[in-house]
């Protein structure tokens, strides 16, 4: 199978991710059950590589993705992208995140993990 569905209908799990992608570049960590974290990361990769191109069409298509949000009146997660994230992996040729186990989840025993950004800010 091409994906996991995570007990979702196709919007329910579109919306999901969509939200997890923002958080993702907004905090530059986010805590998830381990099956998320991997249906999400392929995501985020995918976005960070269209944000290196830093054109219109790049930022259009970005934008048709990710939630505009702000962190305390801070920049979007769109402009966070291009002007922070797109510039700080300009070297880097793919794997942008992360998986650390954290362990299983206290009520179902669901594993949890970080999905984080490689050389984020502390």
């Amino acid at each position: 199978m091409a994906y996991q569905k995570l007990g979702r209908d196709a919007s329910a799990r579109k919306a999901l991710f969509r939200d997890l992608v923002t958080d993702l570049f907004l905090y530059e960590r986010i805590q998830t059950t381990e099956a998320k974290a991997k249906e999400v990361r392929s995501i985020a990769e995918k976005l960070i590589t269209k944000a290196k191109k830093g054109d219109l069409h790049a930022r259009r298509q970005v934008a048709a993705y990710v939630r505009r949000e702000t962190v305390d009146g801070e920049k979007d997660a769109i402009q966070k992208l291009f002007s922070d994230l797109a510039p700080r992996y300009s070297e880097r040729a793919g794997g942008y995140t992360r998986i650390l186990k954290l362990g299983p989840r206290r009520g179902d025993a669901a594993p949890m993990v970080y999905l984080e950004l490689v050389d984020r800010a502390e």
